[in-house]
């Protein structure tokens, strides 16, 4: 019965030890998930970025106008 017991509690603290730091660990998933807000956050930016362009592309394909208040805005 003792040796039952103490694989048990080996096996479990090895379990333990690869759960916080092996690979794929809780440390890890916490590191990936704080790229991936990262990462949402610039593509956030970026889609605004685009969405302005475009705006800009649009008025551009208006007429004139827009094309010489680009160029005074740029000189």
């Amino acid at each position: 019965m003792k040796w039952v017991t103490l694989i048990l509690v080996t096996l479990f603290f090895l379990l333990q030890y690869r759960l916080w730091f092996g690979k794929n660990s809780i440390p890890d998933y916490v590191a990936i998930n704080q790229q991936v807000v990262e990462q949402q956050e610039y593509i956030a930016s970026l889609k605004q970025r685009n969405s302005l362009l475009i705006a800009d592309v649009n008025d551009l394909k208006i007429g004139v106008e827009a094309m010489k208040e680009r160029a005074r805005n740029e000189l």
